[in-house]
């Protein structure tokens, strides 16, 4: 069995965190289902689970992908927007396409029509090698945040520039295997292999993952633009005041998953080390808030 899932995240449009009351209206994209609420242990709404046809060809096998990709939104913190696509790939239970009633029947899933059995189909995937009219998660995702961002209730105004991520992901059944690959541009790619394919549950860890690995990223970005170390320290501290009031509070890896997914966490922390780099890159923030902190005291103290 073999789950393919893509991530986009981004900074809401809006100049400061959003309500519940205000999240509930962004993500209601399903007329009559409810939005899922959590305020504990950091304030997190996910949009009712949306479901797409697809009938396309589909990258490393020469058949086609027919039947349905699950997808929603996610606001965390009432600042951070995500949307997650993923299906389970089945090969096709009969040589012939069938009726639509079969592939709606089974949501969140795609089966293959192909003469032979798919080979190197994940690595296909996370290397991004499209056809024309392929199936294309990445643009699920981009129509379902780009939904969410074009709400009246949001005024386009952002506290903190910093660009979108996509996070490529593809998960086997096997033993425990985690490989994360950080591009030099917005792309990130997972390759997972566990002893049970839960899609949701897996899902929601990469989803998770793609979350704090698009605030580390901010944050390098944002220290990177207000050349620390380079400028006056009276210059630099105003360009990262949007960070400390936007990003470092939402830092919390695993709060939501159960104990096999959180496993996975552990394997991230040791390497590349998520959470390590992030503690370095706020004491240095907060450090240089320190010095200027007794700066500018020690000149009040002298005048």
């Amino acid at each position: 069995m073999l789950i393919l899932g893509e991530i986009h995240t981004g900074l809401l449009r809006h100049p400061t965190s959003v309500t519940t009351g205000v999240a509930r209206d962004l993500l209601d994209l399903v007329a009559g289902e409810p939005v899922r609420v959590s305020e504990r242990p950091i304030s997190c709404a996910w949009s009712p689970d949306l479901i797409t046809g697809v009938d396309c060809p589909l990258a490393g096998t020469s058949g086609r992908a027919v039947g349905t990709v699950r997808h929603c939104a996610v606001l965390t913190g009432g600042c951070v927007v995500q949307a997650s696509a993923y299906t389970t790939v089945d090969p096709a239970t009969e040589a012939r396409r069938l009726p639509w009633s079969h592939y709606i029947s089974r949501p969140g899933h795609v089966e293959v029509l192909a003469k032979t059995p798919p080979a190197g189909l994940a690595d296909a995937f996370l290397a991004g090698e499209r056809g024309p009219g392929a199936l294309d998660l990445g643009g699920i995702c981009a129509r379902t945040i780009d939904r969410v961002q074009a709400s009246p209730r949001l005024d386009r105004r952002v506290a903190l520039r910093v660009p979108r991520t996509r996070f490529r992901w593809a998960a086997t059944v096997g033993p425990d295997r985690v490989d994360l690959l950080v591009d030099d541009g917005d792309l990130r790619t997972l390759r997972l292999a566990l002893p049970e394919l839960p899609a949701g549950r897996i899902a929601d860890l990469c989803a998770d993952i793609a979350r704090h690995d698009w605030l580390l990223s901010s944050l390098i970005e944002v220290i990177g633009a207000s050349a620390l170390g380079v400028r006056a320290r009276e210059e630099t501290l105003p360009r990262l005041a949007p960070a400390i009031d936007t990003l470092l509070h939402l830092w919390m890896p695993a709060a939501r998953l159960d104990g096999g997914m959180a496993a996975v966490w552990e394997s991230l922390e040791l390497r590349p080390g998520f959470t390590r780099q992030w503690e370095t890159l706020v004491a240095r923030i907060r450090d240089q808030l320190s010095v200027g902190t007794v700066e500018a005291l020690s000149a009040g103290v002298r005048v």
